[in-house]
């Protein structure tokens, strides 16, 4: 009896592995990293509605895709539309001002140290209540995140409703209604 529970044990565990799960026997390939504050990731800027800085803080490339993390800096009261992510969660903490969140049918009010969780799936939009907010934020896995904000920064002028909601759609998210009003 105990030999067979103890193959069963065995062969469930070996089953267990093959999954691949990560050991920390495994030494990482990737390299620690700092990104100085007012700074993005490689270099790169990315402007929120063209002058508020949305700084990509960790890749997905730095991750394997598996999370990114942005800063956002606000200087008007404003936020983007409401939307759903298909594919990836979000957690955002407020550094500074006061944010309105409406996720599903709930109303949430952040201020500085407040941290929100916005599961996939449930539509979803804030608005900055004060003249500045900050913003720290996670996508979970990193998707096509850097890719859309990249897109939408790269125009010259304003997009037309038929380039938002292609670029949306191309990035796993959907425009569900328009941006929250104070």
């Amino acid at each position: 009896m105990k030999r067979e529970q103890f193959l069963k044990g065995a062969i469930g565990a070996a089953a267990l592995a093959s999954l691949g799960f990560p050991s920390k026997a495994i030494p990482s390939q990737k390299k620690p990293f700092k990104v100085n504050a007012g700074k993005g990731r490689f270099n790169e800027v990315f402007l929120y509605k063209g002058k508020h800085p949305n700084d990509i803080k960790i890749s997905g490339k730095d991750t394997d895709g598996q999370l990114a993390m942005f800063e956002y800096t606000g200087s008007e009261k404003i936020g983007p539309s409401f939307h759903v992510h298909f594919d990836q969660d979000e957690i955002f903490y407020v550094l500074e001002g006061s944010f309105r969140f409406v996720v599903g049918k709930e109303t949430m009010l952040l201020n500085v140290g407040d941290t929100i969780f916005l599961p996939r799936n449930i539509p979803h939009s804030w608005i900055q209540l004060t003249d500045k907010g900050k913003l720290t934020y996670m996508v979970q896995p990193a998707g096509k995140a850097e890719d859309f904000f990249r897109t939408m920064n790269n125009f010259k002028k304003q997009p037309t409703r038929e380039e938002i909601d292609r670029i949306h759609e191309e990035c796993g998210i959907k425009v569900i209604g328009p941006p929250l009003t104070l």
